[in-house]
């Protein structure tokens, strides 16, 4: 693990990113001052991840690897592990996809966890696995496994189509396969649940419209009686806070003033957690425009762009290449769910504040990167 770990380091590392950090935060290079996170960039849980990929290929060098999907959802960084010669398999592969794996196989499970199903058939074909799933996506499959064992739906706070929400869908399904569960996006999606909650209404309506995101045979009649928030460990804190707050009130004006048909576990990682206040507090200061690095499907990095966009400019960018020039970046937009193209991102102006963290899954040097770029493009190269 040290010469992993050394290796990993020399691929991710950026010095200059950890002096910004010990200087407090902060660089000033002529005209231009960047101000990063208190946190930003990689968490423990993704650093195990990789550390854990790089050692399989180590250890299994004899060996076909393949991976349930992506490590970590950066692009740069799942690039880097296919150059170690491991195999990306898709993430919700299909029979002819798995009728490649043979017993002598390894297979890594990526951080956000696989569905229990397929980690089923991959151990029935046989092969070492090396599970890489982050501790506290472990600890919400605990909740909702207790959630099945007794009785309560589990109402996932989540992206549907997420690969750790739909781990932890089939996790709330119990070992018997009879538990139940409802996936909720949003405020909108849950003002939906408690209005059926209080008033009942059409289940086939109610079903159509979350077409997806409920388990096998989910009766709104039936199992919204009991319930439990769980959620996604990457979602916005606040957001998944006034969810269970609607839920709760509405399970409790239904049952008179009782709250035992209620439960609610705070689940949100704490990696997350502390890059969305560190991004509070940064915003907070004197900035022109805001920067967040990442990979474009990754759900922690959205949530601090939705952050960023409430306050002032702010530019999702996978990495440095997308700033163009000092007249053209490219960047996501999370509402269209697509990269564009912008003109005129950066201001000019004799003195510029420019403010830049990063998701969990973006690796140092990434940031190091973007930090030269722009102070290139301001006529100020470090």
């Amino acid at each position: 693990m040290s010469h992993v770990q050394a290796q990993v380091e020399k691929h991710y590392h950026s010095e200059l990113v950890e002096s910004i950090r010990a200087q407090g935060g902060s660089l000033r290079f002529g005209k231009t001052t960047l101000r990063l996170a208190k946190e930003f960039g990689f968490c423990y849980g993704v650093e195990r991840a990789i550390d854990l990929a790089y050692a399989a290929g180590k250890v299994f060098s004899d060996r076909n690897i393949y991976l349930l999907g992506e490590i970590i959802h950066n692009p740069d960084v799942n690039a880097q592990i296919e150059a170690l010669g491991i195999h990306c398999l898709p993430a919700r592969p299909k029979p002819e996809d798995l009728a490649i794996l043979n017993p002598e196989d390894v297979v890594i499970v990526p951080a956000f966890g696989a569905e229990a199903s397929l980690i089923a058939l991959v151990k029935e074909i046989g092969c070492q696995i090396v599970d890489t799933t982050c501790g506290d996506v472990m600890s919400v499959w605990k909740r909702v496994r207790q959630n099945a064992t007794e009785g309560v739906t589990s109402i996932i706070h989540g992206k549907a189509e997420h690969e750790e929400t739909r781990a932890t869908a089939s996790r709330a399904l119990g070992a018997d396969g009879q538990g139940q569960y409802l996936i909720v996006l949003d405020m909108d999606e849950t003002r939906a649940v408690a209005d059926y909650i209080l008033h009942d209404g059409d289940p086939a309506a109610f079903l159509q419209r979350f077409a997806g995101k409920t388990s096998e045979h989910f009766d709104p009649a039936l199992h919204l009686k009991r319930i439990g928030v769980a959620n996604q460990t990457t979602m916005l804190r606040s957001e998944t806070e006034a969810i269970q707050t609607h839920l709760r009130s509405a399970i409790t004006e239904r049952d008179k003033g009782d709250t035992s048909h209620f439960r609610y576990f705070d689940t949100i990682c704490g990696a997350t957690q502390d890059r969305q206040d560190s991004l509070f507090h940064l915003l907070s200061e004197p900035l022109d425009l805001l920067i967040v690095v990442g990979g474009y499907n990754s759900s922690n990095t959205t949530h601090l762009v939705e952050i960023g966009i409430q306050k002032l400019p702010t530019y999702f960018i996978r990495n440095a290449s997308c700033l163009t020039s000092e007249k053209e970046l490219r960047h996501f937009d999370i509402h269209s769910k697509s990269e564009i193209t912008s003109c005129d991102w950066l201001p000019y102006q004799p003195d510029l504040i420019v403010g830049i963290t990063a998701g969990a899954s973006c690796p140092n040097n990434l940031i190091e990167e973007t930090i030269r770029r722009i102070l290139t493009l301001r006529g100020t190269p470090l």
